[in-house]
């Protein structure tokens, strides 16, 4: 080999690594220095189906990064040009786009919370995850009555009325309709197989859907928290001597509109949740029962009382017998205490 040919590889190697080193560096400097020391956090929304270019442009956009080419270089680099996942993102200008590659390839996006108080009925749900901004209501609805998952409880009705356990919970923006649901669902069969609810339930010659029903009633019976056990003593008593329940909050569930009065005419709506005109317990659960009521339906206080009346502070006025009973409602509803 001449000195003229050796020169020139010499002179092309020197040229390649320098080449290399200066994109090395350059790479390295744009995947960790941020657009601005000082940016506010924003949450910035990738849409499914998005490209990666589509991505960085942006991202570019919204100025948490200056150079959508170098981003969508970077993460080819990084074996990560396909692994952005839909969702929100908090993301700021002050994070390096290292960081900020690393946030929208976790799938960990912002977080929404959902609480579903005790005692909410499905149309009041469905109408949280509206309101959240989480889901449609009607297709949250339509959820509900999914057979599968219906079937998954075993419960022998139409919808999942009961079983979507009252919780706080979080959810990111795209999870759907189903996912919601579903996660509401195992929550319910988490909480019961922790109190042993079916078992319990078999116990007492009931199913576990005769407890939910019976836990929603309690929950929507009930004020004040002590005396939850004390009313389920009430409705077991009574179902035990074959009366009926007569229950206003299975009037309400019943009534096609409620305009916040139980009125005489209602009493005798014609409904198998009238548990005025029926005997026993109603087909369904009325509301989402907590673990409390839940509870209190497998554990009655052990008390002979067969009727309760509100005094109008929360708490309940309980009677063995009718008379009784009559002279507490002249009390505490005609008189107002």
């Amino acid at each position: 080999m001449n000195g003229y040919l050796k020169t020139s590889l010499l002179a092309g190697l020197f040229l390649v690594l320098t080449g290399v080193f200066g994109f090395s560096f350059w790479l390295y400097s744009y995947s960790t220095s941020p657009l601005s020391a000082a940016a506010d956090s924003r949450i910035v929304d990738i849409s499914r189906g998005m490209t990666l270019k589509q991505v960085s442009h942006h991202l570019n956009e919204e100025q948490f990064i200056d150079n959508p080419t170098g981003f969508v270089l970077f993460a080819y680099l990084q074996g990560k040009q396909n692994q952005v996942r839909a969702g929100e993102y908090r993301l700021s200008g002050a994070m390096p786009p290292k960081q900020i590659l690393e946030t929208i390839t976790s799938g960990q996006s912002v977080l929404h919370t959902l609480t579903v108080p005790e005692g909410y009925r499905i149309l009041e749900i469905a109408g949280l995850v509206e309101q959240a901004g989480l889901g449609s209501r009607e297709r949250f609805l339509e959820e509900t009555r999914n057979a599968e998952l219906i079937g998954k409880v075993g419960a022998p009705a139409k919808n999942l009325e009961g079983y979507l356990f009252p919780e706080t919970y979080k959810f990111p923006r795209n999870a759907g309709e189903k996912r919601i649901v579903e996660t509401m669902v195992q929550t319910f069969q988490e909480k019961v197989n922790l109190v042993e609810a079916a078992r319990k339930a078999e116990h007492m010659n009931l199913t576990l859907h005769e407890i939910v029903t019976l836990a929603s009633i309690i929950e929507k019976e009930t004020g004040a928290p002590s005396e939850r056990k004390i009313i389920s003593s009430v409705f077991h008593n009574r179902l035990k001597r074959n009366m009926r329940l007569q229950t206003d909050p299975t009037v309400i569930y019943a009534l096609a509109d409620f305009d916040g009065n139980i009125r005489k005419k209602d009493l005798s709506v014609e409904s198998p949740y009238n548990t005025y005109l029926y005997p026993g317990l109603p087909p369904g659960p009325i509301a989402s029962p907590g673990l409390d009521s839940i509870e209190a339906a497998l554990n009655p206080a052990a008390t002979k009382f067969l009727y309760f009346v509100s005094r109008q502070d929360g708490t309940h006025k309980f009677s063995t017998n009718l008379d009784d009973h009559n002279r507490a409602v002249v009390k505490y509803q005609l008189q107002g205490g």
